[in-house]
Formats: C-alpha cells, structure tokens, sequence
C-alpha cells in the first residue's frame, strides 16, 4: 500500500512545467499527506492539462450536502481490481486516469498489526516522479469534488525487505502523455505497467514516525530497474 506522500520540494513542479499545465501555481507543498487529505493531481480533459487538488480518497458519500471520505477505505486501488466491472476503480481506469506528482511516498509495515517501522522514499535532489492514480468527481450544488486515489502494484523485489507489501504505481516519464490522454480508453495498453518497477532511484530512510520525521540510520540506496 502507499500509505503517505510528500510534495514538500519544488522540483515537483518540474510535472507541471513539462506537462505544460496551465495552473502550475495550484500544487500543494506538504512534506506529510495522509489519506483524506487534499493533494494535487494533474489530469486532462478537451486537450488542456490542470493541476485539481483532489481528496485522497476515491470513495465519498454526501452527508448534510457535503461530500466526505466514504466508510470504505479506497486511498489506494489495487492493480488485480482495476479490470473488475463495478469494482471502485473499473470506469476512472478507462475514462479518468491521473498523475500524481511527488518527492516522495511512505509506507509503514506491519508486523501482526502492529507497525515496527516507517520508511520514506524519495527520489535524488532536484527530482521529482509521478505515481499513477484515477480520480472521480462529485457534484453538489452548483461545485463539483474531486476525489482519487493511488493504484497499487504487487511488491518490488527491491523494496520487499523494507516493505513487504504493495508498492505503487510510478508511472515513466515515456508514458505521461498517454496516460492522461482520456481518449484512451482501450487500457490494454497498460498492461505492461501493472508490473513493479522502478523506473527512478530511490533513496529510503527510516524515521521515528511521520509527524515528526526524525531520521533512524543510513538512508539506503535502490537503484531504478534497467
């Protein structure tokens, strides 16, 4: 599972620039974002590009004509139900897919329930990368909200002794601009992204906890697959 993002670098608005998106000055900086935050994605629709600053939560109902986190967890969405019909994420797939530009994720793992480490990663200095995600919108009155969520893959080699379960999905620099493209909604063509991998180096660092970041040992070198 990806359970945290961290945008808190400027070079995260390298997405934005070199998607050339029209409202670049939208993102959200924020070093901790957690599900059911707000969080900047960029998607597109009739050829434009734009950064919406969406819930972290795929999933919302309406209660006392607000739209809020549903009672079903759905941050994440998982690879192996993107292609099951009326699954949560079975029509963003094929119609709303967005990117999700970070510094970094975070995950926490779990030892019968309870958490025995967290761990952060990020990319190099002056990076920047972009995980898969889809998004919904839900309108109320006269305003429309913005929901979405990260897809999930199977655990990478490379992280599984930091993190045994799901890794998410990076999406390559090579594939941004198909991605996006809502008239693509023959999915097939991603397939061959429903696999782990790292298309970028990582740089993971163990930390007390997430509130307050304070760094436990070496950061530990993942190098990007060839």
């Amino acid at each position: 599972m990806c359970g945290r993002l961290n945008t808190y670098a400027r070079s995260v608005a390298k997405a934005s620039q070199e998607l050339n998106v029209i409202n670049p000055n939208e993102q959200i900086y924020k070093r901790f974002i957690r599900a059911t935050d707000p969080v900047s994605i960029i998607v597109e629709a009739n050829n434009t590009r734009i950064i919406d600053n969406a819930t972290w939560w795929l999933l919302l109902e309406k209660e006392d004509h607000q739209f809020k986190p549903s009672r079903f967890t759905s941050f994440n969405t998982r690879s192996d139900k993107l292609n099951v019909p009326n699954s949560a994420g079975y029509q963003s797939f094929r119609h709303h897919r967005c990117l999700i530009p970070v510094k970094g994720f975070g995950e926490t793992e779990f030892v019968n329930k309870k958490p025995i480490h967290y761990v952060d990663f990020t990319v190099d200095e002056g990076e920047y990368m972009c995980l898969g995600g889809l998004y919904r919108q839900w309108r109320t009155g006269d305003s429309i909200v913005t929901s979405c969520s990260v897809i999930t893959l199977p655990p990478h080699q490379k992280l599984k002794h930091i993190h045994s379960k799901a890794s998410p999905l990076i999406i390559p620099k090579d594939r941004y601009v198909d991605w996006l493209n809502p008239e693509n909604t023959d999915v097939t063509q991603f397939s061959n992204l429903m696999l782990p991998n790292l298309p970028h180096d990582l740089s993971a660092q163990k930390i007390d906890k997430p509130s307050s970041y304070q760094p436990i040992g070496d950061v530990e070198k993942i190098a990007a697959d060839i």
